[in-house]
């Protein structure tokens, strides 16, 4: 199986700019965690990078857009698929319900 290395790259930075996006609304937030989202993205974890920003959004009443980044993140990097052949709760399956209540309080 061939990679084609400028689909993937472009398809990476993608999930980066909206794991940054999330990540930018818990700005001004005590670090209740941020550190370690921020080293995942340092050394190219993503995919423990959203898991740590779904992990710490749980926690805290964000606004859609948090949840809409991180959904978006999700569907770039094809966590929800993944989702389906997995018998418990992943974090893929906790931002469609974030995403979900957060839509429906706008």
């Amino acid at each position: 199986m061939t990679v084609d290395r400028e689909a993937f790259q472009a398809s990476w930075n993608e999930t980066r700019g909206h794991l940054d996006a999330a990540r930018v609304h818990l700005t001004g937030l005590p670090d209740i965690g941020r550190s370690a989202t921020l080293e995942f993205l340092e050394h190219n974890e993503l995919g423990l990078a959203f898991d740590c920003l779904i992990d710490l959004g749980d926690d805290l009443d964000l606004p859609l857009t948090f949840w809409q980044h991180l959904d978006r993140a999700a569907r770039e990097m094809r966590l929800y698929s993944d989702a389906l052949h997995k018998p418990h709760l992943t974090a893929a399956d906790v931002c469609r319900r974030h995403l979900a209540a957060a839509s429906e309080n706008q």
